[in-house]
């Protein structure tokens, strides 16, 4: 069985311990649960197909039942916190208590990293800087920057970037890019971090509408959709994401740094169906 700090989701770790002993012993969930002080036999069984949720007062039963102890129980009862947290800010501080705990005991939790890197504007666009700027020094880096940043942020931004794996320093203090491009992994945090950076990067649009045409390009689209053209519609968005993609990394180069935002949102509740709907406007905007 791996690691605990391989898992992000207690329901896995549960089961797959439960798996483990199951294949080695005539271990039951019945056993299982009176191990933990359930008296519903199946109740661990359902928690682990989503149908209960394990409460954060349970979690520690649940721990000492699987032999965990000391650290490794404490972070069980972390990842169920976790799963219990509403909304980002509660969700990103028992994911940051999670990694520091494991910090703390010198091992690395998987996606913290991810986690860290999509928590702000400053690590994607540093990470271009840096690789096309060579021999410069943090101050003129962020000089480079349209938004605000110390040359000691840009110091601390390069070294966990180096950290991390996103960037490599040759022999002459120059950097390269590990990777030419980085996206979200399975890690289910990663999303919650991305979410700041959006928010981040939406405000960078708002300031940007200042700029003059010839440097940004800017339109929009109100539509009325159903859910099936709706879903068509990220389909389409998803693939013309992977063709930006392609012909960005096409050029070795880079002469500016562009941010772009693909947004589709509701700016209505959900309409009740009604039989004659055919007259259906669409509104542009643009630049």
């Amino acid at each position: 069985m791996k690691d605990i700090v391989e898992y992000t989701d207690y329901r896995k770790y549960i089961q797959d311990y439960y798996d483990e002993r199951k294949r080695s012993s005539a271990f039951t969930w019945r056993d299982f649960a009176r191990d933990a002080g359930f008296s519903s036999a199946v109740y661990l069984k359902y928690v682990c197909e989503g149908k209960k949720n394990l409460s954060i007062g349970a979690a520690g039963s649940v721990a000492n039942a699987m032999g965990l102890a000391g650290f490794e129980s404490t972070y069980f009862v972390l990842m169920v916190s976790y799963a219990h947290a509403k909304g980002d800010k509660a969700k990103r501080a028992a994911f940051e208590e999670r990694c520091a705990l494991a910090q703390a005991h010198k091992v690395r939790v998987l996606g913290s990293e991810e986690f860290d890197y999509f928590k702000s504007w400053k690590n994607p666009v540093i990470r271009e800087l840096a690789v096309h700027m060579p021999g410069a020094k943090p101050l003129e880096i962020a000089h480079a920057c349209k938004s605000k940043i110390s040359a000691a942020e840009v110091s601390e931004t390069l070294d966990f970037l180096v950290k991390a794996d996103l960037l490599k320093k040759d022999r002459n203090g120059n950097y390269h890019q590990t990777e030419k491009s980085v996206s979200m992994g399975p890690v289910d945090a990663v999303p919650v971090a991305a979410r700041d950076m959006q928010r981040q990067m939406g405000e960078f649009a708002v300031k940007a509408l200042d700029l003059p045409l010839s440097e940004r390009d800017m339109s929009g689209l109100t539509l009325g959709l159903t859910r099936h053209a709706y879903e068509r519609i990220r389909k389409e968005i998803a693939e013309f994401r992977r063709r930006i993609v392609a012909i960005a990394t096409e050029d070795d180069e880079t002469e500016q740094v562009y941010r772009m935002n693909l947004q589709l949102f509701p700016l209505s509740e959900r309409l009740e169906k009604k039989e004659d709907s055919k007259n259906k406007g669409v509104e542009q905007d643009e630049k």
